[in-house]
C-alpha cells in the first residue's frame, strides 16, 4: 500500500483568492462574511453570506468558458490551477495520468435558478426565450471534475462527488484510497461552490439552517447565542499523490494523510446523530492505526446550528471519552461561513498547515460558551507541536466524512 501525501493546494475563499491569503485570513481571525450585494435582498431576513473578493474568472478561462460554465465551476478550475503550481505539476508529462475528484453539494444552482427565471417570465415577444443549450451541462455536479480535467490535459480517474457538506472531504478520502490501493499518479481533489443565490437563501432559510443576525459575527460556533450558519461560496482543491513519486520528483510535502473514516447516521433527513458521527471518526483512526489518545487537535465541522455544534459535541466526547477534554477544537467556519463542499477541503487544508506550522487558528465569536458544548476551544491562535490531527464534516442526510493528518516526516 501507497503512503499518501499532499504537495499542493490551491483555494478561493471568503478570506482571499488563494490559499496563502486564506491562511493568513484564518490565522488573524479575520472574519470573510460582508452583506450580500449581487442579488436583492431586501424582502428576506437573511442578509449577509461569505462572500469570494476579488477574484477573476478570466484569470483562469477563456471567455467562451466563463459564459459556458456556472461559477462553482470557475472556482474549482481556479483553485485546481492553483494546486498544480504549487505542486509544481504545470507542464508534467505525469499530468495527463493524473486523477480528479471533485465534490459540491448544489452544483450550479445559480445558473438554473437564473435559467428558470429567464424561463418563466413573460414572453416579451411571440417566442419565449429559449432555454440555453449549456444550462444542463453548466450545472451538473461532476462538471466541475470534467472542466479540471478537461483544462489540464487530466486522462485519468475522474470523479464527481455530491455527498452534501460532506462532499469535498469526502472527495479527499476517495482519492487517498485510490491512491493507497495502488492509483500511482497525483489525484486534484476538493470541494466547490457557488450557492448565493435566492433559492439557496430561501431554501436553507426556510429549513431554519440559517442565522438571522446580519454582521460579521453571524457564524459563532458552540456559542450560546448562535442561530445558524452563514451560507458561503468558494473553492479549495489539494494534491495527492504516492510518497514515492512525490519524493522522485523532489516535491515540497504539506503532510501525510494516513486516515478516512465514512459512515452514515441511517436516521434522519436533517437532524445529527451523535453514534453516526463518532463512528465515522473511530473509523478514521482504525485506518491510521491510531489509538484515542493519538489526536489532540480536531478541525470540527463547526456550522454554528444550535442542534449541529451539540451534537457535534457530544459525538468527539463519545469517541474520545475523558480524553475528549484534552484536544483542541477549532472552527473555521467562524471565519469563513459555511461553504458547504468547499469547507470540508478547505478545512483539511488548513489543518495541514496547524501541524505543519503548530499553530491552530481561533474560533471566532465565541463569547457566551453553550453549556452543552464544553470542549476546549481555540479562542485565540493557540501553538503546539501536534503530530496528528483530525478534520471532519457531516452532512444532510446523515453523511459523516472524517480525514486523519500526520505532520510529515520522511
Amino acid at each position: 500500500m501507497n503512503r499518501v501525501v499532499v504537495t499542493g493546494i490551491g483555494a478561493v475563499t471568503p478570506l482571499g483568492p488563494s490559499f496563502a491569503e486564506t491562511w493568513t485570513g484564518v490565522r488573524a481571525g479575520r472574519s470573510g462574511i460582508v452583506p450580500i450585494t449581487s442579488f436583492d435582498v431586501s424582502d428576506i431576513p437573511w442578509k449577509v453570506a461569505g462572500v469570494v473578493k476579488n477574484f477573476l474568472a478570466s484569470d483562469y478561462l477563456d471567455h467562451k468558458e466563463i459564459v459556458r460554465l456556472d461559477p462553482f465551476v470557475h472556482y474549482a478550475v481556479a483553485a485546481a490551477s492553483m494546486a498544480l503550481a504549487d505542486a509544481g505539476l504545470t507542464g508534467d508529462r505525469i499530468l495527463k495520468s493524473s486523477g480528479v475528484v471533485i465534490g459540491s453539494s448544489r452544483g450550479g444552482i445559480g445558473t438554473i435558478e437564473a435559467a428558470l427565471r429567464r424561463g418563466f417570465a413573460p414572453a416579451v415577444h411571440r417566442r419565449r426565450p429559449r432555454m440555453s443549450a449549456y444550462v444542463m451541462p453548466a450545472t451538473t455536479i461532476s462538471m466541475a471534475a470534467s472542466a479540471v480535467a478537461q483544462k489540464f490535459g487530466i486522462a485519468g480517474y475522474c470523479l464527481g462527488i455530491s455527498n452534501a457538506c460532506a462532499s469535498g472531504m469526502a472527495a479527499l478520502g476517495e482519492a487517498f484510497r485510490a491512491i493507497k490501493f495502488g492509483y500511482r499518479y497525483p489525484i486534484l481533489c476538493g470541494g466547490t461552490e457557488a450557492p448565493l443565490c435566492r433559492t439557496c437563501l430561501e431554501g436553507y432559510g426556510a429549513a431554519g439552517a440559517l442565522s438571522r443576525r446580519n454582521d460579521s459575527t453571524a457564524s459563532r460556533p458552540f456559542d450560546r447565542t448562535r442561530d445558524g450558519f452563514v451560507l458561503s461560496e468558494g473553492a479549495c482543491v489539494l494534491v495527492l499523490e504516492p510518497y514515492e513519486s512525490a519524493l522522485a520528483r523532489g516535491a515540497a510535502i504539506y503532510g501525510e494523510l494516513i486516515g478516512y473514516g465514512n459512515t452514515t447516521d441511517a436516521y434522519h433527513q436533517t437532524v445529527p446523530s451523535a453514534e453516526g458521527e463518532a463512528r465515522a471518526i473511530l473509523a478514521a483512526l482504525a485506518e491510521a492505526g491510531l489509538s484515542r489518545r493519538d489526536i489532540h487537535l480536531i478541525s470540527a465541522h463547526g456550522t454554528s446550528t444550535p442542534l449541529g455544534d451539540r451534537t457535534e459535541t457530544e459525538a468527539i466526547k463519545r469517541a474520545f471519552g475523558d480524553g475528549a477534554y484534552s484536544i483542541a477544537v477549532t472552527a473555521v467556519k467562524s471565519a469563513t461561513g459555511h461553504m458547504l463542499a468547499a469547507s470540508g477541503s478547505l478545512e483539511a487544508a488548513v489543518t495541514l498547515m496547524s501541524l505543519r506550522e503548530g499553530v491552530a487558528p481561533p474560533t471566532l465569536h465565541l463569547r457566551e460558551r453553550d453549556p452543552a458544548c464544553d470542549l476546549d476551544y481555540v479562542i485565540g491562535e493557540r501553538r503546539g507541536n501536534w503530530e496528528h490531527a483530525l478534520a471532519q464534516s457531516f452532512g444532510f442526510g446523515g453523511v459523516n466524512a472524517v480525514v486523519v493528518f500526520r505532520r510529515f516526516a520522511a
